[in-house]
């Protein structure tokens, strides 16, 4: 069984006071959960982050890893830096790092073997543009991106990985796929899975959230879905509320 993961991705919002707060209501809210908690976090929040669930069952990320492990990278942050303060789970290839920061898929297949090769656990982005999508490009851009991010990552790594279905029409826009359509997006990139390794290691190994405007009010449905293992949370991690919702979909 592909045990649930809801990761909240808190983008540039959140100062320290703000997420000593944030924190402090939503550690009780989710002690009980069933699904595996993540909150992946600004740089600057990442330490009272660490502090705040210290002891809890909410799991510590980072936004985005550099691939050096140190040099003249001005603005990055590698996965020694980032492991020292406790993170486990990091960002790769968010459509916003893809979009306007020059992400491709070679920076995040570079990415994502510094990450697995330090011990920090891949959530690895993927999803297609409205063009793409209106254009009938799905499957062809997400096979192309699950297997760019994928090469040189060995079998027994897969475990550590979790994939982000995020269509990027739906990031912010309010608007969310389906949940059958959703559920179908996510069976291409679990079969292309399976080509690249094996049928097993897609079904048994590799956790696939849906990241397109997910919250408390369709959440139930998305994770009903045989597919769907899971939720990349955006404006809904910022409240406590909300995001407990959503990682307690089942009431």
């Amino acid at each position: 069984m592909r045990r649930p993961i809801i990761a909240g991705n808190w983008k540039m919002n959140n100062t320290k006071a703000q997420t000593y707060a944030l924190l402090n209501d939503l550690v009780p809210l989710v002690a009980d959960a069933e699904a595996e908690v993540v909150i992946c976090v600004p740089y600057t929040s990442i330490w009272a982050a660490g502090e705040a669930i210290k002891g809890t069952n909410i799991h510590l990320g980072a936004e985005n890893v550099h691939w050096a492990e140190k040099g003249a990278f001005t603005g990055e942050i590698s996965a020694d830096m980032l492991l020292e303060q406790g993170v486990e789970y990091v960002i790769i290839g968010h459509s916003e790092r893809r979009q306007y920061f020059g992400e491709t898929d070679e920076t995040v297949n570079k990415r994502v073997l510094t990450a697995l090769a330090k011990g920090l656990k891949p959530i690895i982005c993927v999803g297609e543009t409205l063009e793409e999508r209106e254009g009938g490009k799905v499957e062809e851009v997400l096979v192309r991106q699950t297997t760019e991010a994928l090469k040189g990552v060995d079998k027994d790594q897969l475990d550590k990985i979790v994939i982000a279905y995020e269509p990027v029409w739906a990031i912010g826009t309010g608007k969310t796929a389906t949940a059958q359509d959703a559920n179908d997006t996510i069976a291409i990139i679990r079969n292309t899975i399976a080509k690249l390794y094996c049928p097993k290691c897609a079904e048994e190994k590799v956790r696939i959230q849906y990241g397109g405007s997910m919250n408390p009010k369709n959440a139930k449905e998305l994770m009903a879905m045989p597919q769907i293992d899971g939720g990349l949370i955006g404006g809904a991690s910022l409240k406590a509320v909300d995001f407990s919702q959503v990682v307690k979909y089942n009431g």
